[in-house]
């Protein structure tokens, strides 16, 4: 398997089973075998940039290259916060296929002149799940699978707190689950904006940032490259920790004893493939996309060893009995989050989230603790409560196109934004904060 993570694109890196095996043949097999090769066309590789880890891409390659003889595979690794500057460039360093799960960088490199159309036939695809569009409507880049919402669990460690495992998002506000959540911070970890916003669409602004304030409250964070979700759950830091199925799939392939759940209010994070613009071969990019959308690759995508949600419902059959089924839970009405409603205003939703929840956390943490034992005590702390619920932000502040402009953010990089409406809202949480302290003391909590 060539993989390459240097900036040097034609530079060979680790080869993997497929061209390892080659060693063990016998000098004589050796020798025919390049009599062979001399003779035969040279094979031509398509160049592709991913984030997929190493099990993803080598049953990719071992199966592209079966099905297409002739044409190899050269894997190029990016996060998607260094693929948008790259792909930006010109010349988009021969790169021929971007294949990763980063809507909003799809989003991003679309509008850039990044992409050209796919060029393939997917009619028989779907281009939504429930109301999350999976395929972009002028045919640039399409989904090729998906991973959906919900918690890496230790049922043990549930049991202990007796807390049954939560069925939806207001039940991680259970005090009873107190320093015990892993909680990634959004504006640093790239699939928890969505996380967070598909809370605000189904219980509405006010309503959601109060359920995230006081799950927040509960939780302990979790920044990017410090630790995996699941490692905190498995490893008995956190009882229950919010993540992807992806993740908790791979940690279960890899050992750990911990179970997920799907709340009953969801939504997906697409991974999806397009082809550059500056493609050098985009005919063997577009035998790429087509394996992978296709029966043959989807199918790879189901595999144990793999465990993603693929975009073909047929593929769905023949799953495994308890199997997670999105579009099944789309029709039962689980898959209402609109990402063309959600992916503008990410940016302000994870800015948002950190000045307000993330900034002074220790503080948020003690406070909740505070209201929750007062409430346990029957003492009216009701004031206090809203004081802590109510985000510095009102409702409108999301329909702001140009305020939302101004918070846009790179997937997985820094909350950063207008100054005056950072200090604003910094403001407005210190006074909200000291209001509740004040309430909860009279209270006699």
């Amino acid at each position: 398997m060539t993989f390459q993570t240097s900036d040097a694109v034609a530079a060979a890196a680790a080869r993997g089973p497929l061209r390892r095996r080659l060693l063990g043949l016998l000098p004589a097999a050796l020798a025919a075998f390049g009599a062979r090769r001399a003779t035969a066309a040279p094979a031509r590789t398509v160049r592709v940039l991913t984030a997929y880890p190493d099990e993803v891409l080598a049953a990719f390659e071992a199966g592209f290259e079966q099905a297409n003889p002739g044409l190899h595979v050269q894997w190029i690794w990016r996060m998607p916060h260094d693929a948008l500057p790259w792909l930006s460039e010109p010349g988009q360093h021969g790169v021929d296929v971007y294949w990763s799960a980063s809507p909003r960088t799809y989003a991003a490199l679309k509008q850039r002149g990044a992409f050209r159309k796919l060029g393939i036939d997917d009619a028989a695809l779907p281009a939504s799940i429930g109301r999350t569009r999976i395929a972009d409507p002028d045919g640039y880049f399409r989904a090729t699978e998906v991973a959906g919402y919900g918690w890496a669990y230790d049922d043990a460690a549930l049991r202990r707190l007796g807390v049954a495992v939560p069925r939806d998002w207001p039940e991680l506000a259970d005090p009873a689950l107190a320093g015990r959540i892993a909680l990634p911070i959004p504006a640093r970890v790239g699939f928890a904006p969505v996380m967070v916003d598909l809370v605000l669409q189904a219980w509405g602004w006010e309503r959601g940032w109060a359920l995230w304030s006081e799950i927040a409250g509960n939780a302990r964070l979790v920044d990017r490259g410090a630790t995996f979700i699941t490692d905190e759950v498995g490893e008995g830091r956190a009882a229950l920790g919010l993540t992807i199925d992806f993740f908790a799939a791979s940690a279960v392939a890899r050992g750990a004893g911990i179970g997920f759940g799907y709340p009953l209010h969801n939504g997906i994070n697409p991974g999806a493939i397009a082809i550059t613009a500056g493609a050098p071969d985009p005919a063997a990019a577009e035998a790429f996309a087509r394996f992978v959308l296709s029966a043959e690759g989807q199918a790879i995508l189901a595999r144990p060893a793999i465990r993603k949600l693929p975009v073909r419902p047929e593929v769905y059959r023949t799953a495994a009995a308890g199997s997670f089924n999105p579009f099944a839970a789309a029709e039962a009405g689980g898959m209402d989050y609109d990402n063309d409603l959600g992916r503008p205003r990410l940016g302000l939703v994870a800015a948002l989230f950190q000045h307000w929840l993330v900034e002074g956390h220790d503080e948020l943490v003690a406070l909740w603790r505070r209201v929750h034992a007062a409430e346990a005590a029957g003492r009216d702390v009701a004031a206090a409560r809203a004081a802590l619920e109510t985000p510095p932000a009102a409702a409108g502040v999301a329909d702001d196109a140009a305020l939302r402009r101004a918070f846009e953010q790179i997937e997985g990089g820094d909350a950063h934004g207008p100054r005056a409406v950072i200090d604003g809202w910094r403001d407005a949480t210190r006074a909200a904060r000291a209001r509740a302290a004040a309430l909860v003391e009279a209270a006699g909590g």
